[in-house]
Parts: C-alpha cells; structure tokens; sequence
C-alpha cells in the first residue's frame, strides 16, 4: 500500500463508478440547461395571403443589431421586434448589407406605417426611419420588395402565430 493511503479507507470501485456517474450526469445538465436558446419564429400574416416567417429580437443583442452584418435575408423572412411598450419606435440600417422594408404594427396588430426599400448605410451618420404617426408595439424587417408583394397596407390587421419547428 501507498504511504499516503496507510490508516485510511481506499474507494471501492462500486464508489468510484457511482462518483464518475455522477459528475457526467452533472455535466450532461450543465450542458443541457446553459446551451444555446433556439431561435424564436412568429408567422406573420397579412391580410393579402402574404405570410413573413420572422425571426424574433428577442436579445439584446438581436434588438440593438437586428439584420446589420447579415449577407443575406432568405425570401420569405424577416424579423420582428417586440418593444415591452408601444411607443414611437424609430429603425435605423447601419451595416445592414441589403435593402429592407419596415412595418410598424401597433398593440392590436394593426399596421400603422411602412416604409419601403429602406436602403442600408455604412456611414457614421445614418438616416433614422421612424417614428410612425401614432404608438407600434411591432417593427417588422423584411427584404425590400415584401410589402408590394404581399400587398401590405397601413390600416391592415396582422396575425401573429408562433412557428413551432
């Protein structure tokens, strides 16, 4: 026996294999519960037929940044941010790489302003879109071109549903 082990109880290989179970049980919970959240969709639907799959800003990193240093926005999706308070909420499209159009949409889901192929800025200074003429709880970001596609009009009801993947 070690010198270091004399007058004390060595582990049974019963108490390691239980102790090693353990730790990789612990381990495996870390993982699960710290990883990574899945991304949030709403189906938007318009009135028109049109529907927007949007990926929700629902960080702060995704509410300060939104679509910026994207290449590209595939058709068909968008994203929506989710103000805890309507408001007049203004947009801008610092480093976004491509054009978009903007929708406000107020508490009960009514669009209250777009604006159409907001065009991207790389600049310092960059133009602000915004605020709508009365409170949106809602910015919707598609690619430019979705709000002639789909028909989008100020006034419209919109329905929200969350996509479940």
């Amino acid at each position: 026996m070690l010198s270091f082990l004399q007058g004390k109880e060595v582990p049974s290989k019963k108490r390691i294999f239980f102790l090693l179970v353990m730790a990789l049980l612990l381990i495996s919970g870390a993982l699960l519960f710290n990883g990574p959240e899945q991304t949030q969709v709403i189906n938007i639907n318009f009135p028109s037929g049109g529907m927007l799959k949007a990926e929700v800003a629902d960080t702060p990193e995704k509410l300060l940044f939104g679509l910026a240093f994207r290449n590209v926005l595939p058709p068909g999706e968008g994203m929506v941010y989710i103000f805890e308070d309507s408001g007049l909420h203004r947009v801008w499209t610092k480093e976004f790489q491509f054009p978009v159009d903007v929708i406000w949409v107020d508490e009960s889901k009514i669009v209250v302003h777009i604006v159409e192929k907001a065009l991207p800025c790389h600049e310092g200074q960059c133009p602000w879109y915004g605020p709508p003429p009365t409170d949106a709880r809602y910015i919707v970001e598609a690619n430019a071109g979705f709000v002639e596609e789909a028909k989008v009009k100020v006034g419209e009801q919109v329905k929200f549903t969350l996509f479940v993947s």
